[in-house]
């Protein structure tokens, strides 16, 4: 098991204190967590720097909370309201499709998924809420990746060789890279196989109200089902629904 840092807990703690106090002095912060003086002065020193304390002048100094933190709330909000509204439009896609469909977003080099929606289907794609898979691999990975800015792209691809799923994984970065390519031109992307060999997937970005792509839209279904017509019509689903979920995210296609 991995070692929990003391130093990260005790910082966490002091912080966790402004939940019920506005502001708070060094004496404070000693007295309810029974730290010694130097431990608490370094600590709001390195949070102070950080900004995520701001000090209020005054005998003695106090220190309420900063912007950061307000940041860190806006985004765990925002990820909260893209689930709410994705589990919306997620259950009105699968409804004209009666396919699977899922949203995921990208943490890293791998895709999470946020909601899921399942086919009817006794045949159908077998996942879960919560699942992590290599973004290279999927559908949604390649949306997400592909509108990544090209230095957060080499990061993410730095180690080389990509670790495969199925033999019709994507492992040559450069072969990776003509791909997504493809996909910001197309809007799209497709799983032929690489993630599980009896499915296939068709994928569009989410994008928020700044036109950041923030997740992506799939819809999967196995290869028995996947004819040249049903890939047509679930394109063109897919890419409504994230359409769709988009705008409810508020972004102005115009």
């Amino acid at each position: 098991m991995a070692r929990v840092v003391p130093a990260v807990v005790r910082a966490l703690d002091l912080l966790e204190l402004f939940l019920d106090r506005p502001q708070l002095s060094a004496r404070d912060v000693m007295e309810r967590l029974d730290l010694p003086r130097t431990t608490v002065h370094e600590l709001l020193v390195t949070l102070v720097e950080r900004s995520y304390l701001i000090p209020v002048p005054g005998q003695p100094v106090q220190y309420r909370l900063g912007m950061p933190l307000f940041q860190l709330g806006a985004a765990f909000a925002g990820r909260l309201d893209l689930v709410r509204e994705a589990q919306i439009v997620t259950r009105e896609v699968a409804a004209a499709c009666n396919e699977a469909v899922h949203v995921a977003v990208l943490d890293g080099a791998d895709v999470i998924y946020l909601v899921k929606v399942d086919s009817t289907h006794p045949v159908r794609m077998v996942s879960a809420v919560g699942r992590r898979l290599p973004a290279h691999c999927t559908a949604v990975g390649k949306v997400l990746l592909s509108a990544l800015d090209r230095a957060t792209l080499d990061g993410v691809l730095a180690k080389g060789v990509l670790p495969g799923m199925t033999p019709e994984s994507i492992t040559d970065p450069d072969r990776l890279l003509t791909q997504l390519e493809a996909v910001r031109a197309e809007g799209v992307a497709v799983d032929v196989g690489e993630s599980d060999t009896a499915m296939r997937c068709v994928a569009a970005g989410v994008r928020d109200h700044a036109g950041v792509v923030i997740a992506a839209m799939s819809v999967s279904a196995p290869i028995i089902r996947w004819t040249p017509q049903a890939h047509e019509e679930w394109t063109a689903l897919v890419r409504d629904g994230a359409a769709t979920l988009s705008a409810r995210m508020g972004h102005s296609a115009r």
